[in-house]
């Protein structure tokens, strides 16, 4: 379903001037780890480039690849296609929207230490204190507001309206100067402000000053980054530390994810070392997209990781191993009443388990583990195909599939 796939990608054609057409020569690579056996390999090396050459031809795609990992209980496998030979395992890439689990397990855990309850209405005191979760001024009077609970941003049911991937279009929209506009499109590019250093308050208000509304909380279901947002900003409240902080310091410090990195700064555009290229397509053109401003995106699309970080994160988060217990791990997988498999911050991937998905200029991926079969896939590929993304993101399950069918599964 589109709507659960990653839509955070800024309109390309303001871009265009920003970024330069890049080919660079494709390599294969397959390669092994673990337990592996060179025949396996070999059979999911094909797979995965049968695969995208299949997808590249249907879609006039130029160049780029894609990396899968997989982990299950007699090995693991590394192998890929079309990208550089120095891309292995450990190397970085832009994650997206799988971002939303670690700031769903963040609510999570601290929903599970009782310092805030998934049930509270946004309005109503942190636990303890005579704060509300959110500040009670001007700024954050978001449509709706006293009826949204924290469990309907995690779920998507909240109704917020998604100022990234939506223009602002409410005629009581109290900045005219972006009204129809999507706002850090606008900021980033029409008005020249590429370096702009976003923050969650900002974002936020542009909900408030256009006072936009997509339906009546815990009704209905729509994919929504802002919803993400407010959630950062509640758990920064919440916890008395910013969201990279906290995260990185209940999350990835303690589940050994050395790899993985929280940009908040507007100039901290680049990947770190070692990285994968990541590119856009679109239009016919075939553009290199490494370095971005990932401030607009906090908690719903910022972080970078590797596969073995993703693989490690996903498998000990779902095993209920991650910090949040099995119980609070249940609630996250459930899907709510409006959606057949978006629970708490996690997508139910069918047979191939549960996790997400993301896709951000330069990079579209999958995330997702099996507890019934102690099988963990995370795949990418570094294009992000921006006219046909919802069905790149159908290519990668495809492989991810065909990768658990050649293991067996």
């Amino acid at each position: 379903m589109i709507n659960l796939i990653e839509r955070d990608v800024f309109l390309l054609k303001v871009r265009n001037a920003l970024c330069f057409v890049l080919f660079l020569p494709v390599f294969t690579l397959a390669a092994c780890s673990g337990g592996g056996d060179a025949s396996t390999t070999q059979k999911l090396q094909a797979s995965v480039q049968d695969n995208w050459n299949s997808y590249k031809e249907q879609y006039g795609v130029p160049s780029g690849g894609l990396a899968l990992y997989i982990e299950y209980p007699r090995g693991n496998y590394f192998v890929s296609t079309g990208l550089a030979a120095t891309v292995d395992k450990d190397t970085h890439f832009r994650i997206a929207s799988n971002t939303k689990t670690f700031t769903a397990a963040a609510v999570m855990l601290l929903h599970q230490q009782g310092k805030l309850n998934i049930d509270d209405s946004i309005v109503s005191n942190i636990p303890g204190t005579a704060e509300p979760y959110l500040p009670n001024t001007a700024p954050y009077a978001i449509p709706r507001k006293s009826d949204i609970k924290i469990r309907d941003l995690l779920s998507h049911t909240a109704g917020v309206w998604d100022i990234t991937n939506e223009p602002a279009i409410s005629n009581e929209c109290l900045r005219a100067e972006y009204r129809g506009k999507i706002y850090p499109d606008y900021i980033m590019y029409e008005k020249g402000d590429p370096n702009h250093q976003f923050t969650l308050d900002e974002l936020i208000q542009v909900v408030t000053d256009c006072q936009i509304k997509s339906f009546v909380p815990g009704t209905n279901y729509q994919y929504s980054n802002t919803g993400y947002t407010i959630l950062a900003k509640i758990i920064e409240r919440v916890s008395g530390q910013t969201y990279d902080t906290f995260v990185s310091q209940n999350l990835l410090v303690t589940n050994g994810l050395s790899s993985t990195t929280i940009p908040m700064l507007a100039t901290d555009r680049a990947i770190p070392a070692p990285y994968c290229d990541g590119f856009v397509f679109e239009g016919g053109v075939f553009k290199s997209w490494n370095e971005d401003n990932m401030s607009p995106t906090v908690a719903e699309g910022n972080m970078i990781s590797t596969l073995a970080d993703l693989t490690q994160w996903i498998r000990k988060l779902i095993k209920g191993e991650a910090g949040i217990n099995a119980a609070n791990v249940e609630l996250m997988k459930t899907p709510s009443a409006y959606s057949t498999s978006y629970g708490l911050g996690i997508l139910n991937g069918g047979g191939l388990g549960y996790g997400h998905n993301g896709a951000h200029n330069g990079f579209t991926s999958l995330m997702l583990y099996n507890p019934a079969d102690d099988v963990s896939v995370v795949i990418y590929s570094n294009v992000m195909d921006n006219t046909n993304f919802p069905k790149e993101q159908a290519m990668l399950k495809k492989v991810a599939q065909d990768a658990k069918s050649i293991l067996g599964y």
